[in-house]
């Protein structure tokens, strides 16, 4: 059912009758409470069609028992993203495209209201002292909230939802995120211990293809995850989930991805999945994949690889080691293998726009053999387009794969 387009003042109206009438009891299910409401409307002799009758409860319901104006919305499978810019703009991500809603909020307050009952059960909050927070609802979907003054327009919550069931390799073939022989190049990758950096830009769908990725990993390895906010779903029996923690209100008990990274090391790791590197947790990374956690995984914000590598430089360079450049330089270069780089294009579909290997360092740093790019030029409907040093790239790590290097 879409969001109702009923006035929010005359759904709190109706709510606040609601919570009034003697036969409302605390731990009334939703049906039970649709009926109270019906009533309500009939009292007041509003002129309603059946069906502008039944949206009108919903609504009441959902303000009642739910998230408001945002419920109708969350019930839309198709619906991958949620993103409030203040009381009368909500947006929705739907199959890859943004468009406007019908949803409103009746004010401010309004909304401060539904981040509230997003953020309680998950302890935590956010207030001018705090005005912004990042969280994962119990379902893995991810909520980030800014508010005034630091959000000018109003209160700012965006939700980004999760499928129900993580994507494999053949559903991002299906999709035409890669195609079929993309995804034998990058399985033949991971099981020959290389490691791989799934880099694009925001909403590119990084974490669902390092997931996919993830997923051809052997049975028998041990795999620990560390992730801001914990979105990685690994169908994989030994898989250890760590997630970061941000300080408390009073200031305390940080635990920052650097120091997970560096944790993990010592939790016997046959493998390490960073969610995404952003800081100096880089240079803790580039040294377990080179000191006997290969074939580890994890992803970047960059708009190609070769942006990719330098940024990974700069990440490296943040740490407190304050090493020379070319120290650094040659560690990224020994440490990844493969950058696997996406987009989401102007239709809203994710695709891997290229995949490029990466060589030993140069003197203008770390270089880049390209192995697979996407070719959408002409007009036509685009195509993968492979290059000539694919092939042998290819037979290396099939041949690494099959020896269980």
């Amino acid at each position: 059912m879409t969001a109702s387009p009923h006035d929010p003042a005359l759904v709190e109206a109706l709510r606040a009758r609601a919570a009034r009438d003697r036969r409302v009891r605390h731990d009334m299910s939703r049906i039970d409470l649709a009926e109270i409401v019906g009533d309500l409307i009939d009292d007041e002799r509003r002129i309603l069609t059946d069906a502008a009758r039944a949206d009108l409860i919903e609504a009441v319901v959902d303000e009642a028992l739910g998230l408001g104006p945002l419920e109708a919305l969350l019930r839309d499978p198709r619906i991958t993203e949620v993103m409030v810019c203040g009381p009368s703009r909500i947006f929705v991500e739907r199959e890859g495209r943004i468009a406007a809603s019908a949803a409103r909020f009746h004010d401010d307050a309004h909304v401060l209201h539904v981040i509230d009952r997003i953020l309680a059960p998950l302890g935590r909050r956010v207030d001018e002292a705090s005005p912004m927070v990042d969280a994962r609802l119990p379902d893995g979907s991810r909520v980030n909230v800014v508010i005034p003054p630091l959000a000018l327009d109003g209160p700012a919550l965006t939700i980004r939802r999760f499928s129900g069931e993580p994507l494999t390799g053949d559903d991002l073939v299906r999709l035409g995120t890669i195609d079929a022989g993309m995804l034998d190049l990058l399985r033949s990758a991971v099981r020959a211990r290389r490691n791989v950096l799934v880099t694009g830009g925001t909403g590119s769908g990084k974490t669902t293809t390092l997931a996919a990725l993830a997923a051809f990993v052997p049975a028998h390895e041990r795999l620990v995850t560390i992730e801001d906010a914990a979105e990685l779903r690994i169908p994989l029996p030994h898989v250890v989930r760590l997630e970061s923690r941000p300080a408390s209100l009073e200031g305390a008990g940080a635990v920052p991805i650097r120091a997970l990274v560096r944790n993990a090391l010592r939790m016997r790791p046959d493998r390490i999945v960073v969610g995404e590197v952003r800081g100096g947790e880089a240079l803790d990374m580039l040294t377990a994949m080179t000191t006997g956690h290969e074939g580890s995984l994890s992803t970047l914000h960059a708009s190609s690889p070769a942006d990719a590598i330098r940024r990974v430089q700069t990440l490296a360079l943040m740490g407190d080691l304050d090493l020379p450049y070319r120290a650094v330089a040659d560690q990224v270069a020994s440490a990844i293998d493969v950058v696997v780089h996406q987009a989401r294009l102007a239709d809203g579909r994710r695709r891997v726009v290229e995949i490029a290997a990466v060589a030993a360092a140069t003197t203008e740093g770390p270089a880049l053999t390209a192995l697979v790019r996407w070719d959408g030029r002409g007009g036509g409907p685009g195509r993968f387009a492979w290059e000539p040093a694919a092939a042998a790239w290819r037979e290396d790590a099939v041949r690494d794969a099959s020896s269980g290097r």
